[in-house]
């Protein structure tokens, strides 16, 4: 069975000027709603949370994409690299549904949020490419506190920790007997490694040093993700 990749747990991006601090303000507001609504819920709050997620790599995609056919250049890997992003946030969403069956109210506050974001990031992205990428950067270093506030409640007996679903067992290649706690444990990997990956693509969009060596690594996923989707 795999080992999740070490995550530092004490990485924070320090605002550098109005747009960052615009930036960690969005995530912030994001982050208190988030506690109000759901407050320990943090199945419940997975589901809600990765159709957010899955967003901003499919817009900052399809954008680069576009972008570099209009002035026929390389995209850098940026492009694949933003398809992944999202579909490997789709994957955790599609983990946490087995997890945490979603209610109607929550489906339709999922179909609600997701249109309302997905217009907004794409403004954003539009407007300030650099702001949208540290927002992303900022909403993945909240999503690591999440999870690693999850990892507590397992790990305390406050919430169940049962299998993993199958889906999770194929996607991160994990053995029969893997539990919650093991797809926890790689999803705040994921989530660190995307929280490393944006904040260095708006530090390079700012024309800031990028440390790529810094990233987070990644966790080893399936290739044949359709056959578990």
């Amino acid at each position: 069975m795999p080992t999740a990749p070490f995550v530092d747990l004490s990485v924070h991006c320090k605002p550098r000027g109005p747009s960052d601090r615009i930036a960690l303000a969005f995530t912030k507001i994001l982050r208190f709603t988030a506690d109000t609504f759901f407050a320990k819920r943090y199945g419940h709050r997975a589901i809600v949370l990765e159709t957010v997620a899955a967003v901003p790599g499919m817009v900052g995609a399809t954008l680069t994409h576009l972008r570099c056919l209009r002035r026929m250049c390389d995209d850098k890997g940026w492009i694949r690299t933003l398809m992944e992003e999202a579909e490997n946030e789709r994957m955790h969403l599609m983990t946490f549904i087995e997890v945490a069956k979603p209610t109607m109210f929550e489906r339709l506050v999922i179909l609600a949020v997701q249109w309302v974001f997905y217009l907004a990031f794409f403004t954003l992205y539009l407007v300030s490419a650099k702001t949208a990428h540290r927002v992303v950067g900022y909403f993945e270093e909240e999503a690591v506190i999440s999870y690693t506030l999850y990892l507590a409640e397992l790990d305390e007996g406050r919430s169940p920790n049962g299998p993993a679903p199958a889906i999770a067992r194929h996607y991160w290649k994990l053995g029969d007997d893997a539990t919650l706690r093991d797809v926890v444990l790689l999803v705040r990997a994921d989530e660190a490694h995307h929280r490393d990956i944006n904040h260095s693509f708006a530090n390079e969009l700012a024309g800031l040093p990028v440390n790529h060596a810094a990233v987070a690594p990644y966790p080893d996923h399936a290739d044949d993700i359709r056959l578990a989707a």
